[in-house]
């Protein structure tokens, strides 16, 4: 007989009653800015493709041309059997980008956070201080150590020194904090967190998901941002958002890369990336090193769509970054605006609790290079007759 499986069924309609089951929609093009969702034209705005270069003919024919000489798959871990020329080729670049030392690449960057995190510390010897608003993958490589843990509230450094002189005693101290914050588009003041961190000896690792090919000099991330390179330990990172394919990233001194590779069991229980990922990686890269009119379009499209929301009326929160949240309050708003916005052929995702407080629900737009002038004013039109329709301009 089956196990009894009725609890899963009353937490599904607990979700369903509140509102809050996750019901995606089908993207049945490529997701680039126009594509067809469920059947319908529509204008994504929901998608981490900041560049445009999931569909960029360098970096598809790249996979393709790899697929073609080393097949579908590697075969094994990268420990073992798996690790291909072109994997290597994959992190050099991504090193010789991120004028680092060396670089390792994860299947995610999920992986990366909770294979990465637990090998930095040993037991309750150590301490880990993390931002309140830190991601979830983040949370959970926390969770998997035998670490103290010390929460700060947000990008407040007062707090984060506090908790330092606090527990100056600890024998690791790692400090892990997102460079860009993916619900609200506000960064990190990198430069004060890491000057603070030196005065207590303490580790710092970023994870820079959302700021790679977004901030710093051609889109190098919040280290290059802040000019921080040799003092922030380690870059943690994702292919699957600005650079358009897949796989998590860390960076920094090739210790760290030695070290990951020897000690990081998601790295080493994971098969690795079939070759044409790696190859696409690859081509993403240097596409951003060689063709910097992507990172200043993304950046020309960011300024003018916020600035164009704030006029019509709309809250755009604290957001600094191509992630503008449409601040709604109510989740009930914000489904209603999603829900509206999708009618009328724009996708926009809501985000409502529990991924943020209850009283910050918020449809989360996120710009790309690959929008139109006219993409953009086809969606603040439709933006402004929706947040009239909803009662919330």
């Amino acid at each position: 007989m089956a196990g009894d499986l009725t609890w899963m069924e009353d937490r599904y309609e607990e979700l369903k009653g509140n509102s809050l089951l996750w019901q995606p929609p089908t993207l049945e093009t490529a997701n680039t800015p126009r594509c067809v969702i469920d059947g319908k034209p529509t204008i994504m705005l929901s998608a981490n493709n900041y560049l445009n270069l999931t569909t960029h003919p360098k970096v598809v024919n790249a996979s393709i041309e790899a697929i073609k000489k080393y097949g579908a798959g590697s075969g094994s871990v990268r420990a073992i059997a798996g690790t291909m020329d072109i994997h290597l080729q994959a992190e050099k670049k991504v090193a010789e980008f991120k004028g680092v030392e060396s670089s390792l690449i994860y299947s995610a960057g999920y992986t990366a956070n909770v294979g990465l995190i637990p090998s930095l510390v040993k037991g309750k010897e150590d301490i880990i201080i993390s931002d309140e608003l830190n991601h979830g993958s983040i949370i959970d490589g926390v969770r998997l150590t035998k670490a103290q843990r010390a929460v700060f509230p947000h990008n407040d450094m007062g707090a984060l020194e506090q908790v330092l002189k606090e527990n100056q005693s600890a024998d690791r101290k790692l400090v892990i904090v997102d460079g860009v914050f993916s619900m609200d588009g506000d960064i990190c003041p990198l430069d004060e967190l890491t000057a603070i961190a030196e005065d207590y000896n303490a580790m710092v690792f970023v994870d820079d998901c959302h700021g790679e090919g977004v901030l710093g000099d051609g889109g190098r991330g919040i280290v290059d941002h802040f000019k921080l390179q040799g003092r922030v330990d380690i870059e943690g990172g994702s292919f699957s958002k600005a650079l358009g394919v897949q796989g998590g990233i860390i960076a920094g001194k090739e210790i760290i890369r030695n070290h990951a590779l020897n000690h990081s069991r998601s790295w080493l229980l994971s098969g690795s990336q079939p070759p044409g990922v790696a190859a696409a990686q690859k081509a993403a890269v240097e596409v951003l090193m060689n063709e910097p009119e992507h990172h200043a379009k993304l950046w020309e499209n960011t300024e003018y769509f916020r600035k164009e929301m704030q006029d019509i009326g709309f809250d755009t929160g604290v957001s600094t970054t191509p992630i503008i949240p449409v601040m709604c309050g109510d989740s009930n708003v914000a489904k209603s605006l999603s829900e509206t916005m999708l009618k009328n052929g724009v996708m926009a995702g809501a985000i409502v609790f529990p991924m943020v407080a209850r009283d910050k629900a918020r449809v989360r737009t996120q710009m790309s290079a690959g929008l139109t002038r006219d993409d953009l004013d086809e969606v603040l039109r439709i933006f402004e007759k929706s947040g009239k329709e909803v009662g919330l301009i």
